[in-house]
């Protein structure tokens, strides 16, 4: 087939062409502009405190912001967020599935949260407890986490202490450690003193420090050997502690992004406002109606083939060849010419 074919066939079947988009895009405008009248809000997050800063920040590095946004659209539709919000404001956790959506504003750490349904009521609370809800998940996580690491840092302190108190009830001494050094100090005291007075010969007190170095050797000799044990105590106390400081650092730097999340700081909420009917009726329509023209021109080819189908003759039996003309059939009489060869014509 030509062109001319293909034009000519669209022209006697233009009713079908025409027909089908328009029964389509009718459909479609009827089904929006019949539709229930929808509503949409837009909650803004603009929380840059919690993006960069220090390496013990949650979201650092260059991929923060869009790790910030991508956490947030995935707790907002988490399904722990989702039945919170939906027992907060009342409405179906389908519907809030459905209605939710998050952009990012350009590459920024910033994004809009908007809601759209039918009950104009429901937009701004389940704004409002979206964004509560889904800020506290991703924050309030790392709160519980350095707060159970303080607990069990502070246990650690207390047992530490506790066998140190123990091992000193134990060996009927307290600080050992303080007493032998104390100890080693005064021997060099008493030390220099007995040579002194051994110098100016005075017997009587270097006899007297003589006794005192003795019983402070003596002391000595009882601590030594039970120092190492109570020394690795006091090791164990120390790490503890500064495991302790350290959690309680962490502690802090978590309390401090979950407060930079507060929504009542980091978000800001529009009214609700109708949906624009017209947007919906071009995003809908026109699809449909295009689709419509190609399920057309599909109709009109199948059409065509069949009634080209019906109208063709079936093919003719075979017959023998008919003989040219002028040329008789062999042993068929030859028609008299009134002329004998060789001979006048005869009248």
């Amino acid at each position: 087939m030509e062109i001319v074919d293909y034009l000519r066939v669209a022209r006697r079947r233009l009713w079908i062409l025409v027909a089908v988009p328009v029964v389509a895009t009718g459909a479609a405008a009827a089904i929006v502009l019949l539709a229930p009248q929808q509503y949409v809000g837009t909650a803004y997050v603009a929380a840059p405190a919690l993006i960069g800063g220090s390496a013990a920040q949650q979201y650092t590095g260059t991929q923060a912001a869009n790790q910030f946004v991508a956490s947030f659209a995935a707790a907002a539709t988490s399904p722990r967020v989702v039945e919170q919000v939906s027992a907060d404001t009342g409405v179906r956790p389908a519907a809030l599935r459905d209605g939710i959506a998050v952009d990012q504003v350009g590459a920024s750490s910033q994004l809009e949260l908007s809601y759209t349904a039918p009950n104009r009521a429901t937009v701004v609370p389940v704004l409002e407890s979206t964004t509560r809800r889904a800020l506290t998940f991703l924050f309030s996580s790392q709160v519980a986490i350095a707060t159970q690491q303080v607990e069990a840092a502070r246990a650690d302190v207390a047992a530490a202490t506790t066998a140190i108190t123990e091992w000193e009830k134990e060996n009927k001494v307290s600080q050992p450690d303080k007493i032998y050094q104390s100890t080693l100090n005064e021997l060099a005291t008493l030390r220099q003193q007995q040579l002194s007075m051994q110098a100016v010969g005075n017997g009587r007190g270097a006899s007297a420090a003589a006794s005192a170095i003795a019983a402070g050797q003596k002391r000595l000799d009882e601590i030594g050997p039970k120092l190492p044990d109570y020394q690795a105590l006091l090791a164990q106390r120390d790490a503890a502690t500064s495991a302790l400081a350290r959690a309680r650092e962490a502690l802090q730097g978590a309390n401090a992004q979950l407060q930079a999340a507060d929504p009542a700081q980091a978000t800001s909420i529009s009214e609700a406002a109708p949906v624009s009917r017209m947007r919906g009726l071009v995003g809908t329509a026109l699809p449909v109606g295009a689709a419509g023209l190609l399920v057309a021109v599909v109709l009109v080819a199948l059409l065509e083939l069949l009634s080209r189908q019906r109208t063709t003759p079936a093919p003719a039996a075979a017959t023998p060849a008919t003989a040219p003309a002028g040329e008789p059939e062999a042993g068929a009489p030859r028609p008299a010419t009134g002329r004998v060869a060789g001979g006048p014509l005869r009248s």
